[in-house]
This record gives C-alpha cells, structure tokens and sequence, in this order.
C-alpha cells in the first residue's frame, strides 16, 4: 500500500441532465484533476468511478472517484471505496458545493457537521465518521424566494460560467496541495478573507 495515498470524491449526481449544474461542481473539479494526472475514468464496483495517479514522480497518490449513485444516497460508495483502497478515513476528500459561502470563494475544512448537505450527512452516516477534508466549493444562496433545492439544480449563469474555470482550477490546486504540502497550508493559500 502507497502510504501517502488519497481518496478524493466529487460529488453530484449521475448522468447528463446534471453534469454542468451547481450541485454538481465537485465532480466537475474532479474531471479537472484527472486531466491533471492525465488518467481516464472506469467503471469501479464500488458504485463509482475511479481514475489514479500523481500530480508528480513520487508525489502523492490519488484515486479520483465520482458515485455513480444520487448525491443523497453517497456515503455507501464512499465507504466501500476507503475499504477497497485499505485507506482511513483521514485520508479523504471531498469536493462538494457549498451554499452557505459566496460564489467563486473556497473553504476548506477538516471534520465538523454536514451543514444540512445531504451528500456529506450520507458519507457521515456511511464512514461512521466525520473526520475527513471537505474543499468546499461556493456556489451561494438562490436568489429572492427560489428555493435550495431548485438552485443547486440548475446550471451556472452566464456570468458565473466566465469565472468557473478559475474557481474549478483552484479547488483542484487546494486537492493537491492538501496533499502534498497539508490542510493548512491549503487553508493559508485558498482560505479567502470573510
């Protein structure tokens, strides 16, 4: 086994009705990384699939994984592949969007509750634990009376769609920095001023 090695999920939700929409921007910043590691993605039995390799000769190892279950129901593919890849839970991460921080903003954090994110309550519930990194992607609260769920649904706006490639390349540089240089160095670099 790779002792610096890392489980790193993006979640969202299966299939091309929702690959640009905001719930599904973890998978998007994945997408970027395996471009990054020049891996493809296969069909793994976990529920899921998974790409690996390193960002560097001799730098940390990922295996890049994406549920191929609803964002809701994320926590048994997740458990199942720390299991396969004999991996602790603190060698996980997860890129999810984030409601409660302002569009084009990163926050990164190791434990704490699920911010009433279903994703992130399953995977909680699944690992029986809640001691993993969490690079939390901003995708900001819905406009007027629009509810939660109908927003974290629909694609980007025009406008957030000219910023999205700089905010994906900088969740996937956290990734990798979390890594190779650790969560607070990543937090120094990314964490952007309140």
């Amino acid at each position: 086994m790779d002792d610096n090695q890392w489980l790193v999920v993006g979640l969202g939700n299966p299939g091309p009705d929702y690959a640009s929409t905001r719930h599904n921007v973890g998978q998007m910043v994945l997408s970027l990384l395996a471009d990054r590691l020049q891996s493809g993605f296969k069909t793994h039995k976990t529920q899921a699939i998974v790409a690996e390799g390193r960002s560097f000769p001799g730098g940390p190892r990922f295996v890049l994984a994406k549920p191929t279950t609803f964002m809701n129901v994320s926590g048994p593919p997740v458990a199942a592949l720390l299991r396969y890849y004999d991996l602790d839970v603190s060698r996980l991460v997860v890129v999810h969007d984030e409601l409660d921080i302002p569009f084009d903003t990163l926050k990164i954090k190791q434990g704490g509750g699920h911010g009433g994110h279903n994703g992130l309550r399953d995977i909680i519930a699944a690992c029986g634990s809640n001691d993993f990194t969490r690079v939390r992607v901003g995708i900001g609260r819905p406009p007027g009376r629009q509810p939660a769920a109908d927003f974290v649904l629909h694609d980007f706006t025009s406008t957030e769609r000219k910023t999205l490639p700089n905010l994906l390349d900088e969740a996937a540089d956290a990734v990798e920095m979390i890594a190779a240089d650790g969560l607070t160095a990543a937090q120094l670099k990314f964490h952007t001023a309140d």
